[in-house]
């Protein structure tokens, strides 16, 4: 297997139009590593994109409550405007419509700031997806890579001892049918009590029947 490269400017034609997923956001990208060990740049990338996550978050809660505000604001002008239409609290009235004039535009400064932000956002999160991405690759292709030269070692081993256990389960046979042949004829020549004295204890046909028991 040849070596994963580390630059993504390789696979960014390819990975054009790919749907990939906010890879903090999706549990099967968590479980790779519990087979894979995460490191310090899958945490760092994974924290950077934590944080634009929620920073975009953020800004589209805070754009609903501030359109929602300059709303509410605007309302206010057109009551306060009417009640100067109609000679109600002059003075009171158009301070209070330059105050929530200034509020609205405060309102708008921060709405063109947000969706500013915003418009950014988008681009640098799948900037730092497709970062937090090729160092899943790097990582899960350098496990892959580890794992097959092992199973390739682990097959060669069980190979070899496949062929050796063969050659000694022919071997054990070989000399089980040499001591039984041994045996029976010392058995028929001797005698079984002459076999006893000289501690020729050895039965083949008492072992074989024992291991059928188990």
């Amino acid at each position: 297997m040849k070596e994963l490269p580390q630059k993504q400017d390789k696979y960014k034609n390819a990975l054009a139009g790919k749907n990939i997923p906010l890879l903090p956001l999706d549990n099967k990208w968590h479980q790779l590593f519990t087979q894979a060990e995460a490191n310090p740049r899958i945490e760092r990338l994974e924290e950077q994109l934590n944080s634009l996550i929620k920073r975009q978050g953020k800004l589209n809660t805070e754009k609903k409550d501030i359109r929602k505000l300059k709303r509410k604001l605007m309302d206010q002008i057109m009551v306060t405007v009417d009640e100067l239409d109609q000679g109600v609290n002059q003075e009171v009235n158009d301070k209070k419509i330059d105050a929530d004039k200034r509020l609205v535009k405060e309102c708008n400064t921060k709405l063109a700031a947000y969706e500013k932000e915003l418009a950014q956002l988008p681009k640098q999160i799948e900037e730092v997806n497709m970062q937090l991405m090729m160092a899943t690759m790097d990582i899960c292709y350098n496990k892959i890579k580890e794992n097959t030269e092992q199973i390739d070692s682990l097959t060669k081993w069980i190979d070899s001892t496949r062929i050796e256990l063969k050659k000694n389960v022919v071997r054990k046979q070989d000399r089980e049918t040499q001591n039984r042949q041994l045996y029976s004829y010392m058995h028929d020549i001797f005698g079984a009590d002459v076999l006893e004295i000289f501690d020729m204890k050895y039965n083949p046909m008492e072992k074989s029947n024992k291991k059928e028991e188990k």
